[in-house]
């Protein structure tokens, strides 16, 4: 360590980018306030090391920041400012929360003097963030900047990942202290026992119908090839957890689809019927478990192996016959090392890979423009090495079920559930791949939400291609308004802009396609546009997802209702 008298003397804002820089930031996202003017000027003594993007809302903001934090491990960098820049992130926050995302959110505070009166825009951050996040706090002093920092990326990144929270009054980034530099963070998590994985084996031996899922957050690529070898030498059907189905690739002969809304029925048979379920990484939440009725609660009948990150998660709901408390990495790598077993049920995965086949395959839909079939298009064009993200709503099922993803991180969608993400996930994801192609999938309420960060993706040259799916509706809600008060409309319909027209606006390529036909041509245009493109697809709002029509679920409900 250098003596004391040699350690330069720095404001609290130079300390905190300088750390940024010893923990490997090389981009952050934000949009700017007047409470950290001080982080903003030592960010300008920094330009060449991280880029700062500048966003046009906060939620886009965050939702970029976790974007970053999914596709990189690295936590994700976002500064806001107090009051609205903090409650229009807490939602980028909440997902990353849900979906176990590294990231860290920095906001402007008030002044340490002026604290407890409600000054202008005084937010208490413990209380507002205390749970979505896994540690909320304050950096009242400059010396104290190192220190926190470090503590923050390691919390952010170990055990189960997730987000953190830290305020940083006016004052404490204006006043100067002397104090070193913290060493680079580590990543900590635990590890497989030997006992734990030979019960495993052991298990997998006796079985004659195991079933495997995969999902969570803490996987790299090393993690999935590792999984992924582990799986294929021992033949086991697998499916993916909601919103994660690139951590297999799915043109894996053992890759039967995902286990979410709108699943195979198939998949969710066998689920039923296995007599070994191994669930790696996944919480086992709601939409993954049918709403916790696919898995019987505390006791599933089927022997039960469960892995996770972190151990407070780990018989929460279920008891399972093994607990073991991992790192992705550790435990994936640890599988691999296992002795294959002998298998007895190849059969039934050859089987299980013809039915996922079989529903991959278009479905007939009212109107003259079929998304099953754009997404057909969409997975013998893109490469395997396209990133597809997407935010939330009916809208995304098509992607979900006719698209093959092609291994970890070619999927970025929130498991949380929130609107909004697709179109700043997408753009985030240009930065950090720019030769990699992105294509986000947003629906016309979905698009609305964070619509604007289009202007991001031209001031930094993101060449993203976004599909927008107009139905002129909320969708989901309208589906599910049919259901329970058939016929009923109320406060789902929308009135959309033309969003072709608005691409062109921020200086984008922008075209409306209303046939299937005349796809192909409309996204190989965008492909060549040499900017950022849009395509507005314009579906029949009777389509509203690839197994029912509105109709017949209001005809459904109605007879019901007799």
């Amino acid at each position: 360590m250098k003596p004391a008298d040699s350690i330069l003397t720095r404001t609290g804002g130079q300390l905190l980018v300088d750390s940024l820089k010893v923990h490997g930031v090389d981009m952050a996202f934000g949009v700017p306030g007047e409470s950290y003017l001080s982080v903003l000027d030592a960010f300008y003594e920094s330009q060449e090391q991280i880029k700062f993007v500048i966003c046009r809302q906060e939620g886009g903001a965050a939702n970029m920041a976790d974007a970053y934090g999914k596709l990189t491990g690295r936590p994700g960098i976002c500064f806001v400012t107090r009051g609205p820049g903090a409650t229009n992130a807490s939602i980028g926050i909440h997902t990353a929360f849900q979906d176990s995302t590294p990231l860290i959110l920095f906001i402007g505070q008030v002044d340490n003097e002026v604290s407890e009166r409600e000054a202008f825009q005084e937010i208490d951050y413990r209380r507002m963030f205390g749970q979505m996040a896994k540690w909320v706090a304050q950096i009242d002093r400059p010396e104290r900047v190192p220190e926190m920092i470090s503590h923050a990326f390691h919390l952010a990144v170990s055990g189960r990942p997730g987000p953190v929270v830290l305020a940083l009054p006016e004052d404490m980034q204006t006043a100067t202290a002397s104090v070193p530099d913290t060493a680079r963070y580590q990543r900590v998590a635990a590890h497989p026992g030997a006992a734990d994985m030979n019960k495993l084996r052991d298990m997998l031996a006796q079985a004659k119908r195991p079933f495997v899922m995969l999902g969570g957050g803490g996987w790299n690529a090393q993690a999935c090839a590792d999984m992924r070898a582990f799986i294929e030498t021992n033949n086991l059907p697998t499916a993916c957890a909601y919103r994660c189905q690139d951590l297999l690739d799915n043109r894996s002969p053992n890759y039967l689809g995902d286990i979410a809304v709108g699943m195979n029925p198939a998949i969710e048979k066998r689920i039923r019927e296995c007599d070994l379920l191994l669930a790696v990484g996944l919480r086992l939440g709601e939409w993954t478990t049918i709403n916790y009725t696919l898995i019987d609660i505390p006791r599933p009948k089927m022997k039960f192996i469960h892995v996770h990150a972190g151990a407070e998660e780990l018989g929460r709901v279920y008891q399972a016959d093994v607990l073991i408390n991992s790192g992705m990495p550790e435990f994936a790598a640890a599988a691999k090392a296992l002795t294959p077993v002998k298998t007895t049920w190849d059969d039934q995965t050859k089987a299980a890979r013809a039915e996922f086949d079989a529903w991959q395959v278009p479905v007939k839909v009212p109107g003259t423009l079929n998304m099953s079939e754009v997404i057909a298009f969409l997975k013998k064009r893109l490469p395997p090495e396209s990133i597809l993200t997407n935010g939330a709503g009916n809208f995304t099922l098509w992607a979900h079920r006719f698209y093959q993803y092609g291994g970890f991180r070619t999927q970025l969608g929130p498991t949380s559930g929130a609107m909004g993400y697709g179109v700043p996930a997408g753009v985030a994801a240009k930065l950090v791949h720019p030769d990699r192609p992105v294509i986000a999938f947003a629906g016309d309420g979905d698009f609305m939400m964070n619509g604007q960060e289009l202007a991001t993706a031209m001031q930094y040259n993101a060449k993203v291609i976004f599909l927008v799916i107009n139905n002129g509706m909320f969708g989901t809600i309208r589906m599910h308004q049919e259901r329970h008060y058939p016929g009923r409309v109320s406060g789902t319909t929308l009135h959309n802009p033309d969003f072709a027209a608005l691409a062109r606006a921020y200086g984008a390529h922008g075209e409306v396609v209303t046939k299937t036909e005349d796809f192909e041509a409309a996204f190989e245009r965008a492909w060549n546009a040499g900017t950022a493109a849009l395509l507005e697809l314009r579906i029949d709002p009777d389509a509203v997802s690839p197994r029912a029509t509105l109709s017949s679920i209001r005809a459904d409900a109605l007879k019901n209702k007799k």
